[in-house]
């Protein structure tokens, strides 16, 4: 399986973290569900980070598909310019960033 990774900063006023939260769920997270050839998709929204910290993100979201391949065909489609238009528009009306991650899934064992 090939992931994306989309790491999601919390708004630059924290009064807007209710209504950016919102707008991720009931848009952006509905256009990227939309993304043709993706096998999976998860959000989280982020509360505590490591022992207690804050934590280093406020979302993130995985895209998850069969391969690198199916990936690159779905980033040529309609469908993705539409998430990245929108993406832009968070951006900017919210004041968040966005880092992107990709790679391949390894299961490692787990100890006994």
């Amino acid at each position: 399986m090939f992931k994306l990774y989309a790491f999601w900063s919390a708004p630059a006023n924290p009064d807007d973290a209710d209504e950016f939260d919102r707008q991720y769920r009931e848009t952006h997270a509905v256009l990227a569900a939309k993304v043709p050839g993706m096998r999976k998709l998860i959000t989280s929204r982020t509360d505590v980070g490591l022992e207690g910290t804050e934590p280093a993100y406020f979302r993130v979201a995985e895209m998850i598909f069969d391969s690198r391949e199916d990936l690159e065909r779905a980033e040529h489609s309609e469908e993705w310019q539409t998430l990245r238009q929108d993406a832009g528009q968070m951006i900017e009306r919210f004041g968040v960033t966005m880092t992107v991650a990709m790679g391949e899934e390894t299961d490692q064992p787990l100890a006994a």
